[in-house]
């Protein structure tokens, strides 16, 4: 019988619970059954079975007492960004620009009200890290970042309200803007500025600033930005001549998708 017309999506619950092992094993490092078990609050034979099943579709490799995430997982995610126009028409100017400025330079395209961090390139004077270094491997939130503020400044209210309720404000430094109106307040500078800061508001330090990316009808696809710390962003280079120069390299890569779409 099909769904009403008032029902919501109907959804599999070996899915949803095969997307929570995944998760589990990610965010553990790797799992023994019990450990599963006790994570997920389910009997040891079901998470069992569960590990079992992803190992036989080769989502899950079992080394010693431990299942890890298979590497068909990486396969997977190289196809998923090959496929994205940000990513394969922004990466030759990012690189371009990390090369000039020796700092991290970013590629980062928004999903399910996070900020994906596409493609990063570390220049050759650029502080190490685990945060930055570790950046590909997790969302960021967007009201805390340069790319983040350039996407957000780029939604409709609506959205970005939306985005809000979901994933609320919360602080990574003392910098970090947690009130909503002040947010909004900021986002309307960056509309009309053309280009988004990040004032020491992720990492104590550090500087970023970040542009949107758009199509000519106006589709977001992301935005492209370069950081550093404070002793490089210095204030005459972090509101002048470097913003100039990411406006520039935003600009550079929309003209190179917009070309790519010409018959």
């Amino acid at each position: 019988m099909p769904p009403k017309a008032n029902d919501g999506p109907r959804t599999l619950k070996t899915v949803s619970m095969a997307a929570r092992v995944i998760n589990a094993i990610r965010e553990h490092d790797g799992v023994g059954v019990s450990e599963l078990a006790a994570h997920l609050g389910v009997s040891k034979s079901t998470a069992y079975i569960h590990l079992k099943t992803l190992e036989e579709n080769g989502l899950v490799v079992h080394r010693g007492e431990r299942y890890e995430l298979a590497l068909k997982l990486f396969v997977l995610g190289e196809y998923v960004r090959d496929r994205n126009v940000l990513y394969r028409y922004g990466k030759q100017e990012v690189e371009k620009l990390a090369a000039e400025t020796d700092q991290y330079t970013h590629i980062v395209t928004e999903e399910d009200g996070y900020g994906i961090n596409l493609y990063q390139v570390k220049g050759d004077t650029s502080i190490d890290g685990e945060y930055q270094s570790s950046k590909l491997q997790r969302r960021d939130q967007l009201h805390y970042t340069a790319a983040g503020k350039a996407i957000l400044a780029s939604l409709p209210r609506e959205r970005v309200e939306t985005i809000l309720d979901q994933h609320g404000l919360p602080a990574r430094t003392t910098n970090t803007i947690t009130d909503c109106e002040v947010l909004f307040d900021e986002l309307e500078t960056i509309r009309a500025r053309g280009y988004a800061y990040n004032d020491e508001e992720e990492i104590d330090g550090f500087r970023a600033i970040g542009a949107p990316i758009q199509r000519p009808d106006g589709q977001l696809l992301g935005s492209v930005s370069l950081s550093g710390p404070v002793s490089f962003m210095t204030d005459d280079r972090f509101h002048d001549r470097l913003s100039e120069r990411v406006a520039q390299a935003a600009t550079v890569v929309e003209v190179n998708i917009n070309m790519s779409d010409l018959p």
